[in-house]
């Protein structure tokens, strides 16, 4: 008889508390570690159930019934809760991403339409350069040459087809040995900005005319300020100009 009992108890509770559970589906899952409001439910509804079924030993057996069928709907709600807030940041992960790949499509795109037109600019030229003046007795690249050299050594770094020719000079004062020392300092103290600047070592064909090219007559000082350079200047293959490396 009580074996019976218990059954319709456990038949009724199930019925009972299967149906009143539901209504708390939609409520916010509780946080962990705090009684849920299905477990009390269940554990009312079981209680109730139990009582009328089978008085006091129906009412004890019941209420834990209902209250372990409670809390394991609780659980199951709040995985479910859990699962689709995961989902739901995994869409925003993958919107944000969509998002940034569209930018890098965008600035890729516009990084090789400028590389099309600095091409097509550069085509109409067989050279692009420029000259770093120097002291007298001076192999130092002065201040004010520092910055249009590091803006043409990231032109030339961008250009891998493009070769830099850097060649030293001097005035006719002095010795030709001294001279041709001299040259080869100053052009050598321009390559080291350029590399800094990107280019290749390799890349970067250096020259020491010394004096051999100062054409100004004796003691026009003027004319000696402009012999004492160094000049820089890109190529292109097949441009017809061939430098050597000293």
């Amino acid at each position: 008889m009580k074996t019976s009992t218990l059954r319709t108890t456990a038949l009724v509770l199930a019925l009972g508390g299967g149906a009143l559970l539901p209504a708390y589906a939609g409520e916010p899952p509780d946080p962990p570690g705090a009684g849920s409001k299905q477990a009390d439910l269940g554990a009312v509804t079981g209680l109730a159930v139990g009582a009328v079924a089978a008085g006091p030993i129906g009412a004890v057996v019941g209420t834990a019934a209902g209250a372990l069928l409670g809390d394991r709907y609780h659980r199951q709600a709040q995985s479910r809760a859990a699962l689709a807030a995961d989902l739901e940041r995994s869409e925003t992960q993958r919107a944000e991403l969509a998002q940034n790949m569209a930018q890098l499509d965008g600035s890729l795109s516009e990084a090789r339409v400028h590389g099309a037109e600095l091409a097509a600019q550069l085509s109409h030229t067989d050279q692009l350069g420029l000259d770093v003046s120097f002291r007298t007795d001076d192999d130092s690249v002065a201040a004010q040459a520092m910055s249009p050299l590091l803006k043409l050594g990231a032109l030339a770094a961008s250009l891998p087809q493009a070769q830099v020719c850097v060649a030293g000079y001097a005035d006719p004062r002095g010795s030709e040995a001294y001279n041709d020392e001299l040259s080869l300092r100053r052009a050598a103290n321009v390559a080291a900005v350029l590399t800094s600047a990107g280019v290749p070592r390799e890349r970067i064909l250096i020259e020491a005319h010394g004096k051999s090219s100062a054409g100004s007559a004796d003691g026009d000082l003027d004319a000696y300020a402009l012999e004492r350079r160094v000049t820089v200047r890109l190529q292109w293959p097949g441009s017809g100009q061939v430098a050597e490396r000293d």
